[in-house]
């Protein structure tokens, strides 16, 4: 476990699978309490993993650069929880739900989807012309930004395999920005929107828009968990995930770079759906969703503590510059298409709020923001049911299928 390592000039502490999941879930622990502790945090919506694996990033980083030790993880189970966890989103992508949700959500993932296009097109052409590698340009984009922590953790290993050094590191960097960033300019552009248009909440239309979009059903959820459905979902999961293995082997043999988890993602989405239509057997979302929440909390942590802080330091300006760019895409994005796609009425004041929050960071963020807008401006059902469709359920999907086309394109 410990050793002197030569080629690093210090003590090194290696540590195996099972102390490698055993620390990072104290980790994750940390950072629960660090979270419930710093008003901040909660504020911005900042992920426990996050919290707790970014403070021993930087623990491990000062350690390094003063010669005192180098701490190494096997991150064996990282790779399988990443594929658990974005198994469960490939179960959420029901053409069902999408439907049910009406044309409203349908149009807002079409503008999710034309967000995530424009990060990586913005992000290339930026990198391409400050001089630096436009893979850069693509973890700066709609890695970091629209997927968050989550894609971050699976694009970052992906990309450095195609020679970008320090992948991983800089795709969690961004996304804890993304976080903050989208966080901070949600409220003040929607505020903009209404004071400027003058909106106000028309409750007439937000009844007549919930009774015929949600079927009365969308957004009906079971808080309990059952021991059968759990033994079930997990089942799926692991099926899902060894068929997905095939999946994405024919991916390779044809040249095509992807993450492992592409495969088990359609896999789970086709298994889905199979079982919209025909009902042979059932798929309990609480229960999945509950199981991806663990595998997804497990992986960052794990991914967060094995980054490595020192791999930033000489890209530090070029990527200060790309992320200012994504943020100014985001506003003028939110301000222009989204607001003006989604109707230029209240709702649609109250969703370019939400999308700034879960286009740079996550869904909670997206919530957060409108939840700010809303105690000051009035109620928007609507818009609440709208994002955490979109946001939750669908553009993982969409958002991991452009990446990975991007990523060939430019290797």
């Amino acid at each position: 476990m410990f050793e002197f390592s030569k080629e690093l000039g210090m003590f090194e502490m290696r540590m195996d699978m099972i102390q490698t999941i055993a620390f990072t879930t104290v980790v994750l622990i940390i950072g629960s309490f660090i979270k419930s502790r710093v008003r901040l945090l909660k504020k911005y919506c900042i992920p426990a993993p996050v919290v707790g694996g970014f403070s021993f990033a930087i623990i491990s980083f000062l350690l390094r650069q003063f010669n005192i030790i180098a701490i190494t993880f096997d991150t064996t189970l990282q790779s399988i929880l990443m594929t658990g966890f974005f198994t469960t989103v490939g179960f959420t992508a029901s053409i069902k739900v999408l439907k049910k949700g009406g044309k409203d959500v349908i149009k807002f993932l079409i503008v999710a989807v034309l967000l995530v296009l424009s990060q990586n097109v913005i992000g290339v052409l930026s990198a391409i012309s400050i001089g630096v590698d436009p893979l850069l340009g693509v973890i700066a984009g709609s890695v970091s930004m629209t997927g968050g922590h989550g894609a971050s953790g699976a694009f970052g290993p992906l990309v450095e395999s195609n020679g970008l050094a320090g992948g991983l590191s800089i795709a969690m960097a961004c996304a804890t920005f993304g976080l903050v960033a989208g966080s901070i300019i949600g409220g003040p552009l929607a505020k903009k929107l209404i004071e400027k248009n003058n909106l106000k909440y028309d409750e007439i239309k937000e009844s007549e828009a919930l009774n015929i979009e949600s079927g009365g059903s969308c957004c009906e959820v079971d808080i309990k968990l059952y021991d059968s459905k759990l033994v079930s979902s997990v089942k799926q999961i692991i099926i899902a995930m060894g068929l997905g293995t095939i999946v994405s082997s024919m991916f390779s043999a044809t040249g095509i770079t992807m993450p492992a988890y592409i495969g088990a993602m359609i896999v789970a989405a086709i298994m889905r759906n199979i079982s919209d239509i025909k009902g042979t057997w059932e798929t309990y979302e609480v229960e999945l969703s509950s199981i991806g929440s663990i595998c997804l909390s497990l992986f960052l942590s794990m991914a967060m503590c094995s980054l490595k802080l020192w791999e930033l330091v000489d890209l530090a300006i070029p990527i200060i510059i790309l992320l200012t760019i994504q943020t100014l895409l985001m506003a003028l994005f939110a301000y222009f298409i989204t607001f003006r796609m989604m109707g230029k009425d209240y709702t649609a004041a109250v969703l370019a709020a939400g999308h700034c929050g879960f286009g740079m960071g996550a869904t909670p963020n997206g919530i957060a923001n409108m939840e700010s807008v809303t105690s000051k401006y009035g109620p928007s059902q609507t818009a609440f049911f709208i994002l955490p469709l979109v946001g939750a359920l669908f553009i993982e999907f969409f958002n991991s299928g452009v990446i990975t086309t991007f990523i060939n394109l430019l290797k």
